[in-house]
């Protein structure tokens, strides 16, 4: 196909197409700042003033380059802008203008260029043999691009001119493309692939107990969705420091559009409830069915709360205040820990956490500059963008419980 030669290959074809119409006039191909150098004779000048992508071939292969599933790199599909500049005999405007009607009338008679217009112009260009034809189409310019085009020859004087662009000429990539081998085989027994009739299921999100913004150990969190069932189906939970994902077994919910799940809890279930840090889990349902692959819905994202467990000491005189807390699940090496205390963000002084995964996490903080205040601090403890939750759900109005508080006299 196109080598990078077809561009000058445009240009020539314009100018030998002009030679052989426009009798006894010189054409040439120069910038309009030098192009009257030859003399008052007359004269069409073919000036490529800009060289623009075709949006429409920017991500398509090479025509007639590839079958179905092969790949290969797209061509460079270029849209060439010209500038059509005519001089009469001595700078006539009569003579020059009949020129212009001349080129213009070519151009109008003549919009496509063939095989037998560019073969031969520029050598190796293979540009006749583009698959997609070249075609002249004129160009509209204002007086306002005219005149900033004419502005840039500076020494130059206006004379009367016209736009035209070619398109598209795709200069074929360098890069080699692939091409797999044929199907030999389509799965097992040449039967192809296993078409199994049933929906899949669709989750829409997840609904927490007590109207909690997130999960903790030991909650039963609805699965809300469609086309949900409990028969061969787990849910999966993934987050970025599990090794493998960890499956739970849901149960019915009170709708059809709903499943439960209840995660483990501390030290009730040590197994599973050490593996799982606070932070953002994905959520999905893996469906297995007997002799047929895995089905996988779409994910959901539940945020995992850390639990503080403890506050020490839950009252301190205001200046600097060093605060001990333990939490659970443990914290993890490498994940980020923050302690909000009222407005402000403070960084742990240290982490400790027992070898035993069912053992809490203790983190000591020092808080600059406490103010005494006679309500006490309600904190909250920030684990990868997760908050602990510092609300007592267990009476007629939820409130703020009471050792998640500090306060500062």
């Amino acid at each position: 196909m196109s080598t990078p030669a077809a561009l000058a290959t445009v240009t020539a074809t314009l100018q030998n197409m002009l030679s052989n119409i426009v009798s006894g006039a010189s054409v040439t191909t120069q910038p309009p700042s030098v192009a009257r150098n030859i003399g008052n004779v007359e004269q069409i000048n073919i000036f490529l003033y800009g060289v623009y992508y075709n949006p429409a071939f920017r991500n398509e292969p090479m025509p007639g380059e590839t079958r179905s599933g092969e790949h290969a790199y797209p061509p460079i599909p270029l849209i060439l802008k010209y500038l059509i500049t005519a001089y009469g005999a001595n700078d006539d405007d009569i003579s020059g203008q009949q020129l212009m009607g001349q080129a213009m009338s070519l151009f109008h008679d003549h919009p496509l260029l063939g095989p037998l217009d560019i073969e031969g112009i520029v050598p190796d260009s293979d540009l006749h043999n583009q698959i997609e034809r070249l075609r002249i189409t004129p160009d509209t310019l204002t007086l306002d691009d005219m005149s900033k085009l004419w502005t840039s020859f500076q020494s130059a004087e206006y004379r009367l001119s016209t736009g035209y662009e070619v398109s598209v000429v795709l200069i074929e990539s360098d890069r080699d493309g692939r091409a797999p081998l044929p199907v030999l085989k389509r799965g097992e027994d040449d039967q192809g692939a296993e078409v199994v009739a049933g929906p899949s299921p669709v989750l829409s999100g997840l609904r927490f107990p007590d109207q909690k913004p997130g999960a903790e150990l030991g909650d039963t969190v609805t699965i809300l969705g469609e086309n949900l069932s409990t028969d061969y189906t787990v849910v999966q939970f993934q987050h970025p420091m599990l090794d493998i994902p960890i499956d739970v077994q849901p149960e019915k919910g009170q709708s059809e559009g709903e499943l439960l799940v209840q995660l483990p809890s501390l030290p009730d279930d040590a197994e599973l409830g050490s593996k799982l840090p606070a932070g953002f889990y994905t959520l999905s349902l893996q469906v297995q069915k007997p002799d047929l692959p895995v089905w996988s819905s779409n994910t959901v994202s539940m945020p995992l709360s850390p639990t503080l467990e403890s506050i020490a000491p839950p009252s301190v005189p205001a200046g600097d205040v060093a605060l001990t807390l333990e939490c659970l699940p443990q914290i993890r090496e490498g994940q980020q820990v923050t302690l909000i205390f009222s407005d402000r963000s403070i960084e742990p002084d240290s982490i400790s956490t027992p070898v035993d995964p069912t053992a809490r996490s203790t983190l000591a903080f020092t808080v600059q500059n406490a103010i005494a205040r006679t309500e006490p601090y309600v904190l909250r403890l920030r684990v990868d963008g997760v908050d602990s939750i510092p609300v007592d759900f267990t009476g007629d109005t939820p409130g703020f419980a009471d050792n998640q508080k500090v306060t500062i006299t």
